[in-house]
C-alpha cells in the first residue's frame, strides 16, 4: 500500500513541468516568435535565406547552416549565400546526398558520424578544407505538409545533437515556411517580370533590324543568351530551291549553309511544324552525328522549333543547342516558340526588303556589265537613268544627261530617235530598228536601236526605255572573232596595247583542266558517224558551257578529249576552285543529261577529268598559215596524266596536290596516291574529288573516305594487314568502292613480296 502511493506521488512529480523546462519552452516559444517577425518583414529570398541561416546557427550552437529550397522545374535542391561582394548559388540533384535524402523522404536526420553514412558526399569537405562531425538536416514543410525544402546544421560545438535539436530545427523551418514560400512567389513574380520586359527589349530591338543577314545574327545570338545554350541557328527556307538556309558570321567571313528543307532535325520540325525537344542527341534516331564528327563539336541537346507567319505557314527553323545546365525545359520551348512567332513577321519582312534589294543590286548590275546602252525615261519625259555603256556610247557625262528632258538631248540630228519613243508611248509597242547611225560627241555612229514602253501592273504608262548596241567597226570584229575563239581572248586581243604580248606568249600559273569520254570506240561503233558527230556537238555544249560558266578559257577539242585553262587570259584569285567547281558541274551535268538519253533508249555517257595547276606557257602556236591559241608545259602534262589516270583508279575526278593545296573552299575528297608519273622522278599527291555524288550514288560517303584515308596511311606506312582491315571498312560503308579494293590487292601482294626501302610511292608505267 506505501509502495502504490509512493508510484503515484512518483507519477505525479514526473508530470509537473519544472521551471527550468517552463523558461526553455518559453524561450523557445519567444524564439520563434522573432524568427516569424523577422522574416515576415523581409521582401528578399536572399535576405530570408541569410537570416534564418543565422538564426539557425545561433539558437542550436553549430558552427554553419545550410537552408536548401526545391527548384520544380529542374528537379534541384538550391541555396545561395554572399561571397564578397557577390552572391553565389550552388544546386545539386533532389534525389543526392543527405539532404535529397531528407527532401524525398519528409524525415529528419541526426547524424553523429558522415563520414560512416554512405550517403554523404565528403569530396564537398575535400574541396573545401571544412570537417563536417555531424549533422542535423530535416525537411521544410508548409502547413499542408508539402515538403518544399531541406535545413541541414552541422558541428554542434558542444556535444551531439540530440531529438530536441530535431525539434527545434523543425520548428523554425515551419515558422519561416509561409514566408519562404512567399519570397519565393515574390522572387518568381520579379523574375518572370524581368524576363518579359527583356523579352520585350529584345523582340524591340530585333524587330527593328531591316538588313537579313544582321537579323539572322541578332536572333540566333538573343536565341542563344535567352536559352543559355551554347550556339543556335535560324534556318530559313528557300521556296524556289526546297532548301534550309542560314549564314554563319558576319560581313566578308560570314559563310552561308544550305541543307534539303525535309531532311534531319530541321527538316522534320520545318515539314511537321512540330517543336522536337531532345535532351539526349546521341540517343536519338533522328539525330546524324556525321556533322559532330565531321566538326569536331559535340552535341548534347536539341531544341527546335518552327518559325510560322501570321498565315500559319512555316518559314523557317529555329535550332538551339546544349542548354548549359541541363536539357531544355518546357519554359524554354515556350519562351523560343513566343520569340520566334513575334520575329517571324520580321524575318519575312528583313527577307522581302533583302529580295528587293538583291533584285535592284542585280538590275543595276547587270545594267553596269552590260556592252549596249540602256537609257530609261519617266512619264514626264525626262531621262532618270544612263548605264556606263549608255554614257560611253554617247560621249557624255552622267551629269549631262540624266534629269534632261528626253527631246532636247536627242535633237538635231538624233531628233528621229524621238519620233520613235512618241510612237511606242502612243500604240505601247516595242519599235526595233537595226544597222541604223546616229551622232555621238561629234562622231557618227552605227547602232541598232530597240525602244519599248514601260508600264506597271496597272497598266499605267511609266515612260521609256532605249537599248544602244554599238555595232561599229571595232564591234563587229570582235564579234567576229568571238565565233572562233574563246571570248575572254578575243576581249583581250581587242584590249589596247595587249596584242604584242598576248600573240607573243608569256609564262602564268594556270590551272589545266582535261577531260576524256570513256569507251568512246565502242560509243562510236554503236552510233555510226553521224550519230557520233551529233552525240559529240551536244556533249561538248553542255561541258564548254559549264567551263566558261567558271571564267576557263576552252583551248582546244581532242577528239572526244577537253582541254581547258583556269587563269588566262584573266587570271582570278580563285583560279583553282572555279577548275574544281567545274569538273564537280561536269560530271552533274552529265548525269542530268543521260537521264534524258536514256528516257530515248541511248547509252549513257560516262568521262574522267584531271586537273593540275602549274606554271605553263601560253600563246598562238603555229605556222605563219595555221596558228591556234594554246598552252604547253609540264603543267598541262600532268593533268593529262591525271585524267588517264581516272581509269586505274576508278574514279571521275582527280587533282594534283598542287592544285589541293592552293584550295579556298572546303571538298569532299580522298587521298588517293603517292604518284611517279612516267616520264618524271619526283612523286605527287593525287586526290579524288567526290562532290558530285549524293547519298544514293555514294552512300556513307564521309564514314567511307575516313576509313579510306586511314587505309591509305596504314599502306604508305607497310601496315599491309591494318590497311587492308581500313580498306575493308570502307568497302562496309560503300560496297562499290573499287578504289578500296584495288588497294586491298595491293597491300596483299606488297605483303607476299614486301619491296626494298617502301615510301609509299606508285610509279606510274604508262600515261
Amino acid at each position: 500500500m506505501a509502495s502504490t502511493t509512493r508510484n503515484k506521488s512518483s507519477a505525479r512529480r514526473t508530470k509537473k513541468p519544472t521551471l527550468a523546462g517552463q523558461g526553455k519552452r518559453l524561450h523557445q516559444a519567444e524564439m520563434l516568435l522573432n524568427v516569424t517577425r523577422k522574416v515576415a518583414g523581409i521582401e528578399s529570398l536572399d535576405e530570408v535565406l541569410a537570416t534564418l541561416m543565422e538564426m539557425t546557427t545561433w539558437e542550436l550552437t553549430a558552427e554553419r547552416s545550410s537552408l536548401f529550397l526545391n527548384d520544380p522545374q529542374s528537379g534541384e535542391l538550391y541555396s545561395r549565400f554572399a561571397q564578397g561582394n557577390f552572391q553565389r548559388e550552388i544546386r545539386f540533384l533532389n534525389d543526392s546526398g543527405i539532404a535529397g535524402h531528407v527532401f524525398q523522404t519528409g524525415e529528419g536526420l541526426i547524424i553523429h558520424d558522415p563520414y560512416k553514412d554512405p550517403r554523404f558526399n565528403r569530396n564537398v569537405d575535400e574541396q573545401t578544407g571544412f570537417k563536417t562531425r555531424n549533422i542535423l538536416c530535416v525537411p521544410i514543410k508548409t502547413v499542408k505538409g508539402e515538403t518544399i525544402g531541406v535545413a541541414q546544421t552541422l558541428n554542434k560545438q558542444k556535444g551531439r545533437f540530440t531529438k530536441d535539436d530535431l525539434d527545434l530545427l523543425e520548428n523554425i523551418t515551419t515558422q519561416a515556411a509561409v514566408a519562404l514560400q512567399s519570397t519565393q512567389f515574390v522572387e518568381r513574380v520579379k523574375k518572370t517580370r524581368q524576363q518579359e520586359m527583356e523579352f520585350l527589349d529584345v523582340v524591340s530591338d530585333v524587330t527593328s533590324e531591316i538588313d537579313l543577314g544582321a537579323l539572322l545574327q541578332k536572333v540566333m545570338g538573343e536565341a542563344t543568351r535567352m536559352l543559355n545554350a551554347d550556339r543556335s541557328t535560324l534556318f530559313l527556307n528557300d521556296e524556289k530551291t526546297s532548301e534550309l538556309w542560314s549564314q554563319v558570321g558576319e560581313g566578308l567571313g560570314a559563310v552561308e549553309i544550305r541543307l534539303p528543307n525535309h531532311l534531319g532535325i530541321a527538316g522534320a520540325v520545318f515539314t511537321s511544324g512540330e517543336t522536337v525537344n531532345i535532351p539526349y542527341a546521341y540517343a536519338d534516331l533522328r539525330f546524324n552525328p556525321g556533322f559532330d564528327k565531321k566538326t569536331g563539336y559535340f552535341t548534347r541537346s536539341i531544341l527546335c522549333v518552327p518559325v510560322v507567319n501570321k498565315e500559319g505557314n512555316s518559314i523557317g527553323v529555329t535550332q538551339v543547342l546544349n542548354r548549359r545546365g541541363g536539357p531544355f525545359t518546357d519554359e524554354d520551348e515556350s519562351r523560343l516558340r513566343a520569340f520566334t512567332a513575334q520575329v517571324s513577321i520580321a524575318l519575312e519582312n528583313a527577307k522581302l526588303f533583302n529580295d528587293v534589294q538583291n533584285m535592284k543590286n542585280y538590275n543595276e548590275s547587270m545594267l553596269e556589265s552590260m556592252t549596249n546602252g540602256v537609257i530609261t525615261t519617266n512619264e514626264d519625259g525626262n531621262i532618270v537613268t544612263c548605264n556606263a555603256a549608255g554614257l560611253s556610247i554617247l560621249q557624255v557625262g552622267i551629269d549631262e544627261i540624266l534629269e534632261k528632258p528626253a527631246v532636247e538631248f536627242f535633237s538635231g540630228p538624233n531628233a528621229w530617235i524621238m519620233e520613235r519613243v512618241k510612237k511606242v508611248e502612243e500604240n505601247q509597242e516595242s519599235d526595233i530598228i537595226m544597222d541604223t547611225e546616229m551622232e555621238c560627241g561629234g562622231e557618227t555612229t552605227s547602232v541598232n536601236l530597240t525602244v519599248l514602253p514601260l508600264v506597271s501592273n496597272e497598266e499605267k504608262k511609266l515612260g521609256s526605255l532605249l537599248m544602244i548596241e554599238d555595232i561599229s567597226s571595232e564591234k563587229r570584229m570582235k564579234s567576229t572573232m568571238s565565233r572562233y575563239m574563246d571570248p575572254g581572248i578575243a576581249e583581250q586581243l581587242m584590249g589596247d596595247g595587249s596584242q604584242e604580248d598576248f600573240l607573243g606568249g608569256k609564262s602564268s600559273e594556270v590551272t589545266v583542266l582535261f577531260s576524256d569520254v570513256r569507251s568512246f570506240t565502242t560509243i562510236t561503233e554503236a552510233l555510226g558517224a553521224q550519230g557520233t558527230v551529233q552525240m559529240l556537238n551536244d556533249y561538248f555544249t553542255i561541258m564548254v558551257d559549264v567551263i566558261t560558266n567558271e571564267g576557263g578559257m576552252l583551248d582546244k577539242f581532242i577528239g572526244d578529249a577537253i582541254m581547258a585553262g583556269f587563269g588566262i587570259p584573266v587570271p582570278h584569285d580563285d583560279d583553282e576552285d572555279r577548275a574544281v567547281r567545274a569538273a564537280i558541274a561536269m560530271i552533274t551535268d552529265l548525269w542530268e543529261w543521260n537521264v534524258e538519253r536514256k528516257a530515248k533508249g541511248q547509252d549513257a555517257i560516262d568521262h574522267g577529268v584531271g586537273l593540275n595547276t602549274g606554271m605553263v606557257v601560253s600563246g598562238n602556236i603555229g605556222s605563219p598559215k595555221r596558228m591556234d591559241y594554246t598552252m604547253i608545259g609540264d603543267g598541262v602534262n600532268l593533268a593529262a596524266r591525271l585524267e588517264s589516270a581516272c581509269k586505274q583508279y576508278s574514279a571521275r575526278v582527280l587533282i594534283s596536290e598542287f592544285t589541293k593545296n592552293k584550295l579556298k573552299g572546303t571538298y569532299k575528297m580522298r587521298d588517293v596516291d603517292m604518284v611517279v608519273v612516267k616520264g618524271k622522278t619526283e612523286p605527287v599527291g593525287v586526290y579524288e574529288v567526290l562532290d558530285y555524288h549524293t547519298e544514293e550514288t555514294y552512300p556513307n560517303l564521309m564514314d567511307n573516305v575516313n576509313y579510306f584515308n586511314e587505309g591509305v596511311k596504314e599502306y604508305r606506312a607497310g601496315n599491309w594487314d591494318k590497311g587492308i582491315g581500313r580498306f575493308k571498312e570502307a568497302i562496309q560503308a560503300n560496297d562499290s568502292d573499287k578504289l578500296a579494293q584495288t588497294y586491298i590487292e595491293r597491300c596483299k601482294t606488297l605483303k607476299a613480296k614486301p619491296p626494298k626501302d617502301w615510301n609509299g610511292v606508285w610509279v606510274m608505267t604508262s600515261k
